[in-house]
C-alpha cells in the first residue's frame, strides 16, 4: 500500500490514502489521536460497515480508542422536523468552539424506508460550523435503527472523544420513534420545541418528557415571542407533574432564538450547571457506568441475532418457513419454534 505523508495546519502528520485503500488499525488509531478529520471520518465509516471483513478491524479500533477518550460532555438533541435543530446546533457549536473547546456533531438523517437512501445534508445546513477547525460534523443515515440514531452512533462517540473532541452533540431525527436509544448514550438530553404550532404538549410522549433534562422553546423572536413565553410556562407546569429524577436534577425550560443567536449562552450555562451538579453527587459517573453496561448487553443481543441468521441451518429453513407463514400453512409461532429448534440442534 502506498502512503504519503503531508503536514496539516495543526502540525500533525496526516496520512493520505486513495478512496479504496484502508489503513491498518494502528495507523488509523494514531491518525485519530492526532486529530486527523478525514481519517476520523474513514474510521466511522469502518465501524458503520456491515461487511464481515470490517467487523474485526472495527472492534480492534474501538478497543484502541477507549482508553484515549478524554473527559467529555455528551448531549442528545431531539425535536420534530422543522423545529430548527440544524440552526440551533450550529449556533451552540460555534459558541462552544468560541470558548476554546472542540465539538463533534453526529447528525443523523432519516433513511427512506423504500429506497434506503438518505440526503445527508447537515454539512450544508451547518455551513459555518463545518468550516470551523475545532468542529467535526458527521452526518449518518438512520438505516433501520430505532430511536432516530444511526446503528453505530455509540462507537462513533468513542472515536470522536479519542480524537480530542470534548463536547459531543448527537442530533436525532425527531420524536416519532423510541428515544431510549438516544438517552442511553448521552449525559444531557435536550428536547427542542416550537411554539405556535398548535397544542404545545400534544403528541409528546410521557417517556420523552421524563427523559428530558432540559426543554428549549426555539424561534422565540418577532411575532412568535409571546407564544414562546406562553409555551415555556405550559412546559414548566407540565414538568412539575413528573416525579423527581433519581439524580436530583430538576429539568428546566428556556427559550431561544437560534436565528438571532439569543438564549444559546444561557442554555450552555444550564448544561454546565447540570454537569457540575451531577459530577459532585456521583450521578454523572454512575450514569456513564450504566450506559456502558447497556451498551454491552445491547451488543450481546446484536451478536446473537447476527449469529442466528448467519447459521447455515437457519438460512436453509428460513425461506421455506417464511413462505408457509405467508400462505397460512403454519402459524408464525410454530414456524419460529421450528427455526429455533433447528438452530439449537446444530
Amino acid at each position: 500500500m502506498s502512503v504519503t505523508s503531508n503536514s496539516n495546519p495543526d502540525g500533525f502528520s496526516q496520512l493520505k490514502y486513495t478512496r479504496k485503500q484502508i489503513p491498518d488499525v494502528k495507523q488509523l488509531a494514531q491518525a485519530i489521536f492526532a486529530g486527523d478529520k478525514p481519517l476520523l471520518a474513514r474510521a466511522i465509516t469502518l465501524v458503520e460497515s456491515r461487511r464481515q471483513e470490517d467487523h474485526e478491524k472495527a472492534q480492534q479500533l474501538i478497543e484502541a480508542c477507549l482508553p484515549k477518550g478524554k473527559e467529555s460532555i455528551r448531549i442528545g438533541i431531539t425535536g420534530v422536523p422543522g423545529v430548527g435543530k440544524s440552526t440551533f446546533i450550529e449556533r451552540l457549536g460555534k459558541l462552544i468552539t468560541g470558548l476554546g473547546k472542540k465539538v463533534a456533531v453526529l447528525a443523523v438523517d432519516p433513511s427512506s424506508s423504500v429506497t434506503k437512501g438518505s440526503i445527508l445534508g447537515d454539512k450544508t445546513r451547518m455551513y459555518e460550523l463545518s468550516r470551523d477547525p475545532d468542529a467535526f460534523i458527521r452526518p449518518s443515515p438512520t438505516g433501520d435503527s430505532l430511536g432516530g440514531v444511526a446503528r453505530k452512533t455509540r462507537e462513533s462517540v468513542v472515536l470522536c472523544e479519542a480524537a480530542g473532541y470534548e463536547i459531543i452533540l448527537i442530533e436525532t431525527v425527531g420524536v416519532g420513534q423510541s428515544e431510549t436509544a438516544v438517552h442511553s448514550m448521552v449525559d444531557f438530553f435536550l428536547l427542542l420545541k416550537l411554539a405556535g404550532a398548535g397544542d404545545e404538549l400534544q403528541g409528546i410522549k410521557r417517556g420523552i418528557m421524563e427523559m428530558a433534562d432540559g426543554v428549549v422553546i426555539n424561534k422565540a423572536d418577532g411575532d412568535n415571542l409571546k407564544r414562546a413565553q406562553r409555551a415555556r410556562s405550559e412546559f414548566e407546569r407540565a414538568l412539575q407533574l413528573y416525579p423527581p429524577k433519581s439524580n436530583g436534577w430538576v429539568p428546566r425550560v428556556t427559550t431561544c432564538s437560534a436565528l438571532n443567536n439569543e438564549g444559546i449562552l444561557e442554555l450552555w450555562e444550564l448544561i454546565l450547571e447540570f454537569v457540575q451538579q451531577n459530577k459532585a453527587s456521583g450521578a454523572f459517573k454512575n450514569n456513564r457506568e450504566e450506559q456502558n453496561t447497556y451498551w454491552f448487553l445491547q451488543t450481546v443481543d446484536e451478536l446473537l441475532k447476527s449469529s442466528f441468521y448467519q447459521h447455515p441451518a437457519v438460512k436453509a429453513e428460513l425461506e421455506k418457513l417464511t413462505k408457509k407463514v405467508a400462505n397460512n400453512q403454519i402459524s408464525p409461532f410454530k414456524a419460529a419454534e421450528l427455526l429455533l429448534a433447528g438452530y439449537k440442534s446444530n
